[in-house]
């Protein structure tokens, strides 16, 4: 199985040996489920998108199954649901990375791009994929908007354009003005567990969506030199 990124020259290789915690996950699931993609998942959408989707890292039934972010799980049915919704997809969504889904306007990087267990990676193994997920921001000029789907995203956005965590207060909903003139929109993420339990609901997430669309054509491109917050 192939999978072509968007963002090609950024993706770690298949065969990433960063993280030997993951490395061994990967390694038992070849060996339990021998037909899944298990490796680094791949950033999918739009290059030229406006907007991008800062996310933690791979499901283990979702896209290290399937190999595309958020496809096979409870996360990406609310995800590219309000994708449609908003008008940021094109085809329709049928959980398989063959079944024609493409976003329009949009991107989805992931800030860890391996399996971890229990979906909670390690602080060194987010530092380990620190440089791809920061080789893909910088590979998309065009983004004014960045959603990040969960506290570790929204570190990690930080980090890749240099600001200071402590300055940038996680909540649902907050919108930050970053250093180099984009906005980040934080978002609890959107997983089975947190919809569930009512932290988050379809009209929550939906409600991030709008603030996106109000913020696209006040914000500008990286490297502007505005101020942050």
């Amino acid at each position: 199985m192939e999978i072509a990124s968007p963002l090609p020259g950024t993706e770690p290789p298949r065969e990433c040996p960063r993280c030997p915690r993951l490395v061994a996950l990967r390694e038992a699931c070849r060996a339990e489920h021998p037909g899944w993609w298990n490796a680094p998942v791949p950033a999918f959408g739009d290059p030229d998108a406006w907007l991008a989707f800062a996310g933690l890292a791979p499901g283990k039934h979702g896209a290290n199954r399937t190999g595309r972010p958020f496809t096979g799980d409870y996360a990406g049915d609310l995800l590219f649901a309000t994708l449609a919704a908003f008008g940021l997809s094109r085809g329709r969504y049928d959980a398989r990375t063959d079944d024609g889904l493409t976003l329009d306007g949009a991107i989805i990087v992931n800030s860890v791009k391996c399996l971890p267990p229990q979906n909670k990676p390690l602080p060194n193994e987010i530092a380990a994929c620190r440089p791809f997920f920061e080789a893909q921001l910088a590979a998309l000029p065009k983004v004014r908007v960045i959603i990040a789907l969960g506290r570790i995203a929204h570190d990690a956005a930080l980090r890749a354009v240099g600001a200071r965590l402590a300055a940038f207060r996680f909540a649902h909903g907050a919108v930050h003005r970053l250093p180099d003139g984009r906005h980040l929109i934080d978002s609890y993420h959107c997983s089975r567990y947190n919809t569930n339990t009512g932290r988050l609901t379809s009209d929550m997430f939906a409600d991030v969506f709008r603030t996106a669309l109000a913020l696209k054509d006040q914000t500008s491109g990286p490297n502007s030199s505005t101020s942050a917050r």
